[in-house]
């Protein structure tokens, strides 16, 4: 059997354990189908994801259901101003030998030691800290006193950002934005929606959610993603795509009206990751201008930086976002 033949294979399997990880989690979480895909797509992609939305709507329990439908490692840090980098990481504690008397120092491994790392309310701490996740992201690996750590693979950061209270807060700099592949918002349920949460959560019934995949697998299917194929056309659509938002003097009238800076080159290169995901999740050989059009508003959204005239008419980067869509054709 030659790689080819095993890669369809593989495929096949990919796309049948998407829509089991779909089944398990819509046994706890209502709804969010849209979502759930996006967070599936990212961690294919070895993309992290910021997710925004109001308290309540279950941002916690979707990303440990997902953890656990995929038999990984999950981790919580609730970011709160007095957090400390050390407490991201791990830190050094000196350990006594009792049979000798010996004292050595011992690193304890911090919460980040996880596959999934859930990061609450990241803005909610000072930069210092902010950076110590951020470049355990980056890098997937942890340095202290000297040493480097190897983060076990696959490894996803999911970070929340409540919109509401932001007194007190510190904003991520558009370049600690740029390093999430994408930024998705949570929307509130609908009214039927919302029925069914509220009668499958005020009963004594606990859903079991069966573990489809291991790790193992997550990473023989995130290194398929990478080998899928694209056709020429289909990069020159998402690189076209990124360029337009830059203002300049062949961009679109409302790059040059709105934006101050546009999306940099890591724009295209998670357009076309995240369609390469969105193909390989519903068992196809290569992705088409569609996928790289259903992953652009994620993608794009907290990578333009508006002006004053974008604050004052209250436009927000997800409408430019989708007028020009409708104008790169």
């Amino acid at each position: 059997m030659d790689v080819k033949e095993k890669d369809l294979e593989t495929l096949e399997l990919f796309s049948k354990a998407i829509k089991e990880i779909h089944k398990e989690v819509e046994k706890v979480i209502v709804g969010q189908k849209e979502i759930i895909n996006q967070l599936l797509v990212a961690l294919f992609s070895r993309g992290n994801c910021l997710l925004i939305g109001v308290p309540g709507l279950a941002k916690t329990l979707m990303i440990r259901t997902l953890a656990s439908a995929m038999d990984l490692k999950f981790s919580r840090i609730q970011f709160t101003p007095d957090l400390m980098p050390s407490d991201i990481t791990g830190t050094e504690i000196i350990e006594e030998n009792i049979t000798t008397g010996t004292k050595s120092f011992k690193f304890v491994k911090g919460p980040v030691f996880a596959n999934i790392v859930l990061a609450d309310e990241i803005n909610r701490t000072p930069p210092k800290t902010q950076s110590a996740l951020l470049e355990a992201m980056q890098e997937h690996e942890v340095t202290a006193a000297g040493v480097t750590y190897k983060l076990s693979e696959p490894f996803f950061v999911l970070a929340t950002q409540n919109p509401i209270e932001q007194e007190g807060t510190y904003p991520l700099p558009e370049a600690q934005l740029d390093r999430f592949m994408f930024n998705l918002w949570l929307d509130y349920p609908n009214f039927e929606e919302e029925v069914q949460i509220v009668n499958s959560t005020t009963t004594l019934y606990s859903p079991n959610v069966e573990k489809i995949l291991s790790a193992a697998q997550i990473i023989e299917f995130q290194d398929l993603v990478r080998k899928i194929p694209v056709a020429p056309n289909v990069v020159n659509y998402a690189v076209r795509l990124a360029r337009a938002t830059r203002p300049n003097g062949e961009a679109p009238k409302i790059i040059n009206d709105y934006v101050r800076y546009g999306a940099g080159p890591r724009a295209s290169q998670y357009l076309i990751l995240g369609a390469k995901a969105m193909a390989a999740m519903q068992g196809r050989t290569t992705p088409d201008i569609d996928d790289v059009r259903s992953v652009a508003l994620p993608v794009l959204r907290h990578r333009l930086v508006t002006n004053f005239n974008a604050e004052a008419e209250n436009v927000s980067t997800a409408e430019i976002v989708e007028q020009l869509l409708n104008q790169i054709k």
